[in-house]
């Protein structure tokens, strides 16, 4: 019951693993508060939420828009009173080699959606987070650490929200602060039907074998419990903590397995 009472504002709750995180913080008691641009799937997570012993608020959010940012912290602090801790988990993702893309408006995008909209939450919530001590976590990808094809702009979206938290850690230590990044290899979470395709609009369909990969329920276990120790980073499967000690040595063979890893969907 690390977050019992523990007010937590989540970004990208709406479905998927913010969903999952939703749920599971509720069950230790965490006052939450769900952001997403989705209203009605808001407040359907806001109910089950309160349903498992959680409080919630809904403040619908659209984390590319640096006022929203802005009034979600204002409304957490209204609301509650303070912040203990913030979870940059909002993202998108893309399908589409760089060759193909047919505007390059959506990388630009994408870098909104990943990066902008992680750090504009966290400017704003980070003097409350001084006072209590608090605790950061970012949900990058294995795409911040390697190279992925088909994820060019997703990738250095990643790697700019990696950069910039790393950074971060370093800067808060001394207040106190916590800044945790995990790295989910691909997840069941239907992030990937939502991906970007070539036209720049969402796929519709999930070109992943979601059988054979990580759950949206697992993934939000294992950031919970690495957010609750304050862990540094929490690499989430064994391709990408083999890949990351492969990389210093046989780099290519971690392209290759990157490439396999698309061609195959899992």
């Amino acid at each position: 019951m690390d977050f019992k009472k523990n007010v937590v504002v989540l970004t990208g709750a709406s479905t998927g693993i913010g969903e999952a995180l939703a749920h599971q913080l509720a069950e230790q008691g965490a006052w939450l508060v769900l952001a997403a641009r989705n209203a009605e799937k808001l407040e359907a997570v806001a109910a089950e939420c309160r349903e498992r012993g959680g409080r919630a608020l809904v403040v619908p959010t659209d984390v590319t828009i640096e006022d929203d940012c802005r009034e979600l912290i204002e409304r957490t602090v209204a609301e509650y009173g303070h912040i203990d801790t913030l979870i940059n988990n909002a993202g998108l993702s893309m399908w589409m080699k760089f060759e193909d893309v047919e505007d390059l408006a959506s990388l630009e995008y994408l870098m909104r959606v990943n990066y902008f909209g992680s750090m504009y939450c966290t400017y704003y919530a980070l003097p409350y987070l001084k006072i209590t001590r608090g605790r950061i976590v970012a949900v990058a990808s294995v795409a911040a650490r390697a190279g992925i094809p088909t994820r060019t702009g997703y990738s250095a979206a990643k790697h700019a929200m990696d950069g910039f938290f790393e950074s971060l850690r370093i800067e808060v230590a001394d207040a106190g602060v916590s800044v945790t990044i995990a790295y989910p290899d691909f997840v069941a979470s239907g992030m990937h039907t939502r991906s970007l395709g070539a036209d720049g609009k969402p796929l519709g369909h999930n070109p992943l074998q979601v059988d054979k990969i990580m759950t949206s329920e697992e993934c939000a276990r294992i950031i919970i419990k690495g957010a609750a120790e304050r862990k540094r980073q929490l690499i989430m499967s064994n391709r990408a903590r083999f890949g990351q000690w492969l990389k210093l040595i046989a780099p290519g063979m971690v392209d290759n397995i990157a490439k396999k890893a698309i061609e195959k969907g899992k």
